[in-house]
């Protein structure tokens, strides 16, 4: 997490919605030989006590010799800052390049669950996002084939990730004035889709 306690400020609440909202996120924990990290769906409980989330039988972190600390690091859109856009050097002067970007970071301990826990997480999985698409029948496991789902769920294992404590970065450019903020949103409103999305943020937090 970035150190600078202005781009930390927002509420816990705010960086659970944004977790529960991506959904996906990098899990890392310490293995015998070095880190190790996996690129991992996962679904927030009501009180965001705890994750609960699957692995690949053969995922090095399944076999690592659990439970054990861990991270889930869920990233946000970023996008390059350049010194120009703040305003003419005379005015400005003395900037540099940066880097605006969301992230939040879920420290907790992880713990293998029951093979017979894996059903009900992986339809839940599937039905919360399913939700999220409009203008279409949720798909269900109960379209597969008999026996299929059995069979491939065989190669995946359900995990708890119990969370104790939540982090979150926004940073955008809060230690910059307003007006040096708006003429950055502006130029980041021209860019790609992760520019537009920091735009649209920074704009927020300008009101």
């Amino acid at each position: 997490m970035h150190p600078n306690p202005a781009f930390r400020q927002d509420p816990l609440d705010r960086n659970l919605a944004f977790a529960r909202a991506r959904g996906f996120g990098i899990l890392s924990v310490n293995g015998p030989e070095g880190p190790l990290a996996a690129h991992v769906p996962f679904l927030l409980n009501d009180d965001a006590s705890f994750a609960e989330l699957h692995l690949a039988r053969s995922n090095p972190i399944a076999r690592a010799g659990l439970p054990l600390p861990a991270l889930i690091a869920v990233a946000g859109p970023d996008a390059y800052i350049s010194p120009d856009w703040y305003g003419p050097h005379d005015q400005v002067p003395d900037q540099v390049p940066t880097w605006n970007y969301v992230a939040v970071h879920l420290r907790g301990t992880l713990e293998p669950l029951p093979e017979d826990a894996l059903r009900p997480h992986v339809d839940a999985l599937s039905a919360e996002h399913e939700g999220r698409i409009a203008d279409k029948r949720p798909w269900t496991s109960a379209k597969m084939t008999e026996g299929a789902m059995p069979r491939m769920m065989r190669m995946i294992l359900p995990f708890r990730f119990h969370v104790t404590s939540v982090e979150g970065t926004w940073k955008l450019n809060q230690n910059k004035t307003s007006e040096i903020r708006a003429r950055a949103a502006k130029a980041l409103s021209q860019g790609n889709a992760n520019a537009q999305e920091i735009a649209a943020l920074i704009q927020q937090d300008l009101g």
